[in-house]
């Protein structure tokens, strides 16, 4: 293909791409009101939570301005657009690059994106979760007798809501590119061997600066399934450094 072609098939992807996130956030302006509820459940439990644990602390929701609520529809909508047609615009992006692979790049980019989506969705649903807890550690440090109420703001906690969900979806994704490292040969097994412990504790170091509110429980909900599938990663690599060192051997 000539680079005017490529700029036109590329100019289709991009067009195919933006159809799709438009057929999404119109679905999501559809079932606004569900989509509003879900997003919202976090924040409502740790009220209640908090509630439970500290009734003396009042603490509400708010949405302050008048054009809030249409702004916060809108980008709503759009966010929930781009995350529901991720499979079809991340699908467009595999149809523009894949012609300029080779067979077996083609294979290892495939497992890829089937082994890192499922994770990805895992840390992201881990994120969601610990939420309640962490709006409740974070709203439980107001003094009782104060007489102080806390107004927290919706359109931040939905941008909160949604780097947290991100930074566990994120976080779930790296032993994979450690992996993929190993078998390019940039990062031998021995080498995350030796890193075994300082990469832990970097784990819990930064599940503790990523997690809001340095909560215990969104800190492990982060640090362990991260150190868990660096073993794994791990291990993965040894494995494969092994045979791959045992096909050299025998084809010496």
């Amino acid at each position: 293909m000539s680079l005017a072609d490529h700029f036109r098939e590329l100019r289709l992807r991009l067009m195919l791409a933006l159809i799709g996130i438009g057929v999404m956030t119109v679905v999501a302006a559809i079932f606004y009101q569900h989509l509003y509820r879900l997003l919202l459940r976090p924040v409502n439990q740790a009220m209640q939570n908090l509630a439970a644990t500290h009734p003396d602390v009042d603490a509400a929701l708010v949405n302050i301005g008048i054009p809030a609520p249409m702004m916060l529809a809108i980008k709503l909508c759009l966010v929930a657009g781009v995350v529901g047609s991720a499979p079809w615009w991340i699908y467009q992006v595999w149809a523009f690059i894949a012609p300029g692979l080779l067979r077996h790049e083609k294979k290892w980019a495939l497992a890829v994106v089937g082994i890192c989506a499922p994770l990805f969705l895992g840390g992201v649903f881990v994120g969601y979760w610990v939420m309640p807890t962490a709006i409740t550690f974070m709203l439980s440090f107001i003094p009782e007798s104060a007489g102080v109420n806390s107004m927290v703001d919706l359109p931040f906690y939905l941008d909160f809501l949604v780097r947290l969900m991100l930074v566990f979806g994120i976080a779930m994704v790296i032993p994979v590119f450690v992996v993929l490292l190993n078998f390019v040969g940039v990062i031998p097994a021995a080498a995350l061997s030796r890193w075994r412990s300082f990469v832990i504790f970097g784990c819990f170091v930064f599940a503790a600066v990523a997690t809001p509110g340095g909560d215990p429980l969104s800190m492990l909900a982060l640090a362990l399934p991260m150190a868990l599938l660096f073993l794994i990663a791990e291990l993965i690599a040894r494995i494969h450094d092994r045979r791959s060192g045992a096909r050299l051997r025998e084809a010496q």
